[in-house]
């Protein structure tokens, strides 16, 4: 049994959103894309009315036209230009409802359909002779102005008024002379004869063509809003990760999937804030949240001006990576030029809270450390997450609880300081050795670096 396309397949045809209900900022983005297309539409439409006018002036009257007292081009054209002109302005100010675009819609073909009509007039023949006027191809460019905006519904109403208007042509002129109806082929394209199959060949051209766009016009709405709500959501992954990462993930040529991994040589950044969590607990949440807005806002700039990547947020613990997801041949000395800034924005943004009455003073410390790291992703394919693994990010972290037990400000193995030394780094701060010292969580004693 053959089934009947329901009404439900129509709305799925027409209906922009591809799946779930939009959000007002992608809802925004489109509007923005369409109040566009409104403008371009306005000026071709602008561009048309002057070609034609300047056609129709330049080109001599034929079939005694020139006698002629009525001559209804100009009114037409003038009226047109009016309007067009009027629509232009609304778009500019992004004034442009449903109801104007149907009504300009209607304008547009009623106008041309009323010039077409007056031909008969004009060259004083009988109303049979309009039908054969070359002006009805301008009705395929009013339907095609309207697929600049990306919404089928105005392309359908554009094609059903066309038809619908000459419709309305064909039964005047059947009406007013009846026996101008022939089924005389050559008669027909050689005299003012009208033959009724012809006409509604037209007709169904006009309806054909408007169908044929209309569909197109709604898969590629459906396009437009999908590649839309993709690039905002390309934006928050700038927001969400490091800008090389979200770039991995928007430019990947295959699925990312768990187990992805590749092994790099890079510094491992970890910044803190001494005695957060005692200082957190006395204070508001809200106050909690906005405090460690401001310490990001210094913090996370610091690490990128060095081609620092950040890996994540943990509470007020700063992870960054350099040379993890791009090679780098100044990993370690840009991690350290990073622990200098760091250092810098610390004594910045302390400056700063106090200038907002907070007397507090929030000691930040680095620690920094280098070796073979694995980047990768891990997880479920439910949840994905690019991150780093390896000794040097151990050796980091470690590094960074020892700040307390020796009282300073950024910490490294001696051997990083090395490194980046060889790399180009040329130190801006005091780094003190200290030989042999026993951190928590390593097996054996280590040389360390240290800022006091």
């Amino acid at each position: 049994m053959v089934q009947l396309p329901t009404l439900s397949a129509a709305r799925r045809l027409f209906d922009s959103q591809p799946t779930d209900t939009l959000s007002e900022r992608v809802r925004a983005a489109i509007r923005v894309q369409e109040e566009h297309s409104e403008i371009l539409i306005g000026w071709v439409q602008f561009a048309i009315v002057c070609v034609f006018g300047i056609l129709y002036a330049v080109t001599p009257r034929a079939g005694g036209s020139v006698d002629m007292m009525f001559e209804p081009v100009p009114k037409v054209l003038a009226a047109y230009l009016t309007f067009t002109v009027l629509r232009l302005i609304l778009a500019y100010r992004r004034y442009t409802p449903a109801w104007l675009l149907y009504l300009s819609v209607v304008v547009d073909m009623a106008l041309l359909m009323a010039l077409i009509w007056s031909f008969h007039i004009q060259y004083g023949q009988p109303p049979a002779f309009y039908l054969k006027a070359p002006t009805l191809i301008y009705v395929f460019i009013f339907i095609a102005l309207r697929a600049l905006r990306f919404d089928p519904r105005y392309v359908l109403t554009s094609g059903i008024v066309a038809a619908i208007g000459w419709v309305l042509l064909l039964s005047i002129a059947v009406t007013e002379t009846p026996d101008a109806v022939t089924r005389d082929y050559v008669g027909y394209m050689t005299s003012n004869m009208i033959l009724i199959g012809a006409e509604i060949d037209k007709i169904v051209s006009i309806l054909v063509v408007t169908m044929v766009l209309t569909v197109a016009l709604a898969r590629a709405r459906r396009l437009l809003v999908i590649s839309v709500r993709e690039g905002a959501a390309a934006e928050d992954l700038k927001r969400f990760f490091a800008p090389d990462v979200a770039r991995a993930i928007t430019h990947a040529d295959m699925a990312i999937t768990a187990g992805e991994g590749q092994s790099r040589e890079a510094a491992i950044l970890m910044i803190d804030i001494r005695g957060f969590t005692a200082f957190a607990s006395a204070i508001d949440p809200n106050d909690v949240i906005r405090l460690l807005a401001d310490y990001q806002r210094f913090m996370v700039p610091a690490v990128q001006r060095h081609g620092g990547q950040i890996d994540k947020f943990m509470g007020d613990g700063i992870i960054a990576t350099f040379g993890a997801l791009q090679p780098s041949d100044s990993y370690a000395a840009d991690a350290l030029r990073a622990v200098e800034d760091v250092l810098e924005q610390a004594v910045r943004w302390n400056a700063y809270r106090a200038s907002l009455g907070y007397p507090t003073v929030l000691r930040v410390n680095a620690a920094a450390a280098t070796g073979n790291v694995i980047f990768g992703t891990v997880g479920d394919p439910t949840r994905l997450e690019y991150t780093v693994i390896g000794d040097a990010v151990n050796m980091a972290s470690k590094l960074e609880a020892h700040n307390k037990v020796l009282v300073s400000r950024a910490i490294l193995p001696a051997a990083t300081l090395s490194l980046a030394r060889s790399q180009g780094y040329q130190p801006a701060l005091d780094w003190r050795h200290h030989d042999g010292q026993q951190v928590v969580g390593l097996a054996s004693g280590i040389d360390v670096a240290a800022v006091s």
